[in-house]
């Protein structure tokens, strides 16, 4: 297609500080990396403080600002909004730019509620001029995960066993690390169970391509007060000699069933000292197994359990050939992919589905059903870790 004959596509971000540099660089190199049917353009970035985001639009790219993201809604070179902001501000923006006939991508988890993941997927399914609205779950972007999604859909482990899954992190871990918007529930909704518990409820429900339907959870707040940031940024900063209240979960461990019947562990912690982002899959099935560690993130693990016993054991696949997902545009065998490409991938994926006039994945059903997941642990929890099912439409 003559470069002239691409339509554009006007993108408005609202946030700019960690994923919104993400997003910003996705949105730079995907229609460089990658043929695409529609040509993004960097619009315009918003946030409050007007000369930070001024700064913010020079150095991560955007060809204008705001400090309103309202106005983004009345501009006509916006046709979709961008929302890296706080859980506590995603209804009301995705909500009133679906309504204004805009697409959305909303950063994960979808909402800090059920309600009002409701109230945005029934914004979704009503949404004027065709406009479409996508979760941003990236991590289903990384090539290893897309190809064990491949790799059980074909069958190859056979029926689904058992489920396990860890998000461990260090951040908070020391005592003295002061206060975030991450630790405050009003602004984060939860902590380690919604920060990043969402996302290895959504990989595996992904992976697996079933729905838990039942938990049994526990929660658990370390630090009860920390430092009061006097400055902050992205997920550190410098504390006074203030302190306040920690009003999220610093830990979440639960059990779970899928709909097909595997049972399923799952852990989401800041406390876990010397893992900075380990994402740990592992999924056993009735002919092998899957393993996958985002610390090592171009490596999937594979087990053909009917290879028998003289060569069995774990194949160590480098997921960066050209038949796997997404390589082809990047570099040769071997050259491996990094964080940042995953969220390239979502762009690609969610221009497709634009032009193709298709719902783009994850949806905002699929981050709804993130959602109820996430409130029966809290429920289960609150009712000492009563087993508790998922609720459904």
């Amino acid at each position: 297609m003559a470069e002239q004959e691409v339509p554009r596509l006007g993108v408005g971000m609202v946030g700019y500080a960690f994923m919104g540099a993400a997003h910003s660089q996705a949105w730079r190199v995907a229609p460089r990396f990658f043929t695409l049917p529609m040509r993004p353009e960097m619009t315009a970035v918003c946030g409050r403080n007007g000369p930070a985001v001024e700064e913010a639009a020079a150095r991560l790219g955007w060809a204008s600002w705001e400090t309103d993201w309202r106005r983004l809604l009345e501009r006509d070179d916006v046709d979709l909004l961008d929302v890296c902001t706080p859980g506590n501000t995603h209804a009301e923006i995705a909500i009133a730019a679906l309504a204004a006939g805009k697409h959305v991508l909303c950063e994960k988890p979808l909402a800090n509620t059920v309600a009002e993941a409701e109230a945005m997927t029934r914004a979704a399914a009503s949404a004027p001029n065709g406009a479409k609205a996508m979760v941003g779950f990236t991590y289903r972007r990384v090539p290893a995960i897309a190809l064990a999604r491949q790799i059980v859909a074909e069958g190859r482990i056979g029926t689904l066993r058992h489920v396990r899954a860890q998000y461990l992190q260090d951040w908070i871990a020391d005592e003295q690390a002061p206060l975030s918007w991450r630790l405050d529930r009003e602004v984060a909704g939860s902590g380690s169970l919604g920060d990043i518990g969402a996302h290895i409820v959504d990989l595996t429900q992904f992976i697996t391509g079933d729905r838990i339907t039942g938990v049994s959870g526990l929660l658990e707040t370390f630090v009860h007060e920390r430092p009061v940031a006097s400055e902050f940024s992205g997920l550190h900063g410098s504390a006074g000699a203030e302190r306040g209240p920690v009003t999220v979960d610093d830990a979440a461990v639960f059990m779970a069933r899928f709909a097909g019947g595997a049972i399923g562990t799952f852990e989401a912690t800041r406390f876990a000292w010397g893992r900075k982002n380990a994402i740990r899959i592992e999924i056993n099935g009735s002919r092998g197994s899957l393993a996958f560690d985002f610390e090592d993130m171009n490596v999937l693990h594979y087990f053909d359990a009917t290879e028998g016993s003289r060569l069995g054991g774990f194949r160590r696949i480098m997921v960066t050939e050209p038949e796997h997902p997404y390589i082809a545009a990047w570099w040769p065998a071997g050259h491996v992919l990094g964080y940042e490409h995953a969220f390239t991938h979502q762009v690609v994926d969610l221009i497709g589905a634009l032009v193709a006039g298709e719902q783009p994945t994850p949806s905002f059903a699929d981050g709804l059903a993130v959602q109820r997941v996430l409130d029966a642990v809290e429920r289960s929890a609150a009712a000492d870790s009563t087993w508790t099912l998922v609720a459904t439409d």
